[in-house]
Formats: structure tokens, C-alpha cells, sequence
């Protein structure tokens, strides 16, 4: 085994850590960003996505990170969520630099921005996840010795249930604009929860909040990432995660329901648009990757 075993399909309570179900993708992904920190000519360098595999004891993602791999094929998942990571960053940035100090990260796993962005004097960043993630996260960062460039506060929720009364007793103001970021969250969850999520967090944004979602795609359909991956070796770099047991097909359409609820919508791109907008010539794999799993990413504005 190459890492933890997903085998069972969800359920509509089931819970995880950092090293289980829906939670071990927030290792895998740090695992990403790590490796992509130390390849050719990075979007995003995170120090702490390092500090979180190895304090996860994980084989599979300690394996890579002491031997990283180098051909374009080995390092496109990595590559392509170093994208989505300066996404989120430069939306984060963008809405400092418009005034607004409090931001919501939901369903923030092992994001460690807090930490490495330079926030607006002010600004206080909110987290909310499962509290076994956060446990996890407040440790290794407490054992590395690192310091928040914002004022941050955890709010431990499920967001499959009423997580905005946790989050306003821990300070946030609804009657103040807010940047939130969704990412990489809704394939994890059914259709009504997405509309129940996105519903709350209207309910919570003051005009002029500015909302970012997205994800590398919809659902990775294996039988199609095989196909791939005989074309070009080494491109699955998932270990033994089953996404197919940990995703929904159900889902929202986040800028159309975004528009119908008054939200001011721009221009949805995907990750090659992305890509070209860094100055960035998206490879062949990268192209044939979002051929299938159909990223989209999205920024929206409350009137």
C-alpha cells in the first residue's frame, strides 16, 4: 500500500482526520504543493506543506517529498494545484487591497495562508474545519515556531451542519464585507449541501463581499486517469486515494446559483486560462487532465 485505503463510499455523517477519508486529501494535497515549491519556477512556495507530511508519517508522500519526481507527466498534479493555490492567493490579496479585513477560509484543512500571505493591517482570517484537522494543523505549525501575519481564529464546525452560529460567536461581523474562499470543497459534498452552503454564506456576507470557489475539477473519474496515465507514466500521483468513493456526482452550478442570488459574477476560467494568465504554456498532460475533469474557478461579488 502507498497510503491509506479508501474503500468504502461516504455517508452523510462520516468523519475523518488528516490521515482518512475526505481529511487525507488535505495531506495529499500539501504533499502537492510541497513538491511543486521545489520544482521549476513555482507560482506558489509554501514552507509549512513540508512540515504537515512529515509530521503525518505518511510513506507514500514522505517517499516523494525524499525523492521528487522531475518529468512534465510527474509533476502535473502538483503543477496544476500550484495554480489553484496563487488563485486563491491573489484573490485573497486583491481583497485586502479593496478594504476588506475579514476573510472566512471554509473548509480549511492544511491551509497554512494565514501564515504565509501579507495581510492587510487588520485583518483577521477565520478557519473553520473539523476540529480533528485543525488539532492537527495548530501542532505542527506550534512545533515549527510559526506566526500568523493575521490575526487568526479557529472555528471548528462540520459544514454539513450549522457551522455560521460558531463562526459569528467567534468574532465574525456579517454587517462587514468578507472574503471567502470554497476550494477545492464541493466535489466532497452532495448537491443539497452545496446549495445549504452557499445559502449560509449569503445570509452572511454584507454587500461588497467577495466570494472564491473552485476546483481542479468536478470528480476524477479513474477509469479516464488510467487512460492517461498509460500515455503518460507516472501523472497519477494519488497514491491510493479512490476519489470516486470520497466525491459526489450531484452538484451546484456555483456561478449560475451565484448569479440568481445577486451576486456580481466574472468571468469563469479554468485552470489552463489560469495558467496562461501566470505566463504559463500549459503542457500537453495539464490540457488532456482538464479535458476530463473540467476545472472551473470563480469570483463573485456581493451587490
Amino acid at each position: 500500500m502507498t497510503g491509506p485505503e479508501f474503500g468504502s463510499l461516504r455517508s452523510d455523517d462520516d468523519q475523518w482526520d488528516i490521515v482518512s477519508g475526505v481529511g487525507y486529501t488535505a495531506l495529499l494535497v500539501a504533499g502537492w504543493r510541497a513538491l511543486h515549491a521545489v520544482g521549476p519556477q513555482p507560482l506558489v512556495v509554501d514552507d509549512y506543506a513540508q512540515d504537515f507530511v512529515a509530521a503525518s508519517a505518511d510513506p507514500y508522500l514522505t517517499g516523494l517529498l525524499a525523492n521528487p519526481p522531475t518529468s512534465v507527466d510527474q509533476t502535473a498534479f502538483p503543477r496544476l494545484y500550484g495554480v489553484q493555490t496563487r488563485f486563491f492567493d491573489d484573490f485573497f490579496s486583491a481583497a485586502g487591497d479593496a478594504g476588506i479585513h475579514q476573510a472566512v477560509i471554509v473548509a480549511a484543512g492544511l491551509d497554512s495562508r494565514a501564515y504565509r500571505l501579507e495581510w492587510s493591517s487588520g485583518t483577521t482570517v477565520f478557519e473553520v474545519d473539523l476540529p480533528k484537522v485543525l488539532e492537527f494543523k495548530a501542532r505542527v505549525l506550534h512545533q515549527r515556531g510559526a506566526v500568523p501575519k493575521a490575526r487568526r481564529i479557529e472555528v471548528a464546525a462540520d459544514l454539513r451542519t450549522d457551522w455560521s452560529t460558531p463562526l459569528k460567536a467567534a468574532g465574525f461581523d456579517p454587517q462587514r464585507p468578507g472574503a471567502w474562499s470554497v476550494e477545492g470543497l464541493l466535489p466532497y459534498l452532495t448537491g443539497d449541501a452545496q446549495h445549504a452552503l452557499f445559502t449560509r454564506i449569503g445570509e452572511l456576507c454584507a454587500p461588497g463581499s467577495r466570494l472564491a470557489t473552485g476546483a481542479l475539477g468536478s470528480r476524477l473519474d479513474h477509469e479516464q486517469l488510467a487512460a492517461l496515465e498509460a500515455d503518460h507514466p507516472g501523472v497519477n500521483m494519488s497514491g491510493d486515494v479512490d476519489f470516486t468513493a470520497l466525491t459526489y456526482d450531484d452538484k451546484t452550478d456555483p456561478a449560475g446559483w451565484l448569479a440568481t442570488q445577486g451576486w456580481i459574477v466574472e468571468p469563469v476560467r479554468n485552470t489552463l486560462e489560469l495558467q496562461a494568465g501566470y505566463r504559463r504554456t500549459p503542457a500537453v498532460v495539464d490540457v488532456k487532465i482538464d479535458s476530463f475533469m473540467r476545472s472551473q474557478y470563480v469570483v463573485a461579488t456581493k451587490a
